[in-house]
């Protein structure tokens, strides 16, 4: 790559990364006035009736610890939300990009958005309705009579979103697996070679990011291996030979 390209390749990062900006900052601004519905929202997976928890049902009060942490923690879920509203704009951006890199044609940008948009939202929609609401039930069975759970805003907030996308971005697993056997860095004989290890790396991921109960790994392990799986079957249609395997 050339000088010129080098050149072009950063101008075309920073006006991406500007659009994105200008376009998170006006989602964030709205979605600051919203803040109390939008965090109310990110309560109701802690009162989800599930089954085996004593404490389900659990009306979650948050607290704040400092004078400035509520509003803080409002600013952080805006700009949060204000980034999730926008997520198609900013897929599209990073795709065009990635594209652009790897001497595609911009309009698969369209495509490759739409597919990281579905399984993003299928990832943050899983975790939302089933494995937060087992996450949080199991830390609040710990409760008791002189042990009453009470979570700073702050906190909560931080726990609650980098759990939820934390998924949305794991399930963009398949599409990972497809841009790199696109450009030839993987192929579907070496990821079926490496089944094992991956299998390995999952269970281990799953028992990190949930609690230590095996229901919720499963939960999580599974949509994982079948992730995974989904991702030899996209690099398998890419119908390229590897350059660096």
């Amino acid at each position: 790559m050339g000088r010129k390209s080098v050149i072009l390749l950063f101008e075309e990062l920073r006006k991406r990364l500007i659009i994105i900006a200008l376009t998170v900052f006006a989602a964030a601004v709205v979605c600051f006035m919203f803040s109390e519905e939008i965090r109310h929202i990110l309560l109701l997976p802690g009162a989800m009736v599930l089954p085996g928890f004593e404490a389900v049902g659990f009306d979650m009060q948050l607290i704040f610890l400092t004078p400035s942490e509520a509003f803080l923690a409002n600013m952080r879920l805006a700009v949060i939300t204000g980034a999730t509203v926008t997520l198609p704009i900013i897929l599209y951006q990073c795709a065009a990009l990635a594209l652009t890199v790897a001497g595609k044609v911009h309009r698969a940008a369209v495509w490759l958005t739409l597919a990281m948009y579905v399984l993003f939202v299928v990832g943050l929609s899983f975790a939302y309705f089933v494995v937060l609401p087992f996450t949080l039930n199991f830390f609040i069975g710990f409760s008791s009579a002189d042990l009453v759970p009470r979570f700073s805003v702050a906190r909560y907030i931080t726990f609650a979103t980098t759990f939820l996308f934390s998924f949305g971005l794991v399930f963009q697993l398949p599409l990972i697996f497809w841009f790199m056997g696109s450009i030839g860095l993987v192929n579907a004989a070496f990821l079926r070679h490496n089944r094992k290890f991956a299998l390995l790396f999952i269970l281990i991921f799953a028992a990190i990011l949930t609690p230590p109960d095996i229901f919720s790994q499963v939960l999580m392990a599974v949509p994982l291996l079948l992730l995974y799986e989904l991702g030899i079957i996209l690099v398998s249609l890419t119908r390229r030979k590897p350059e660096l395997l």
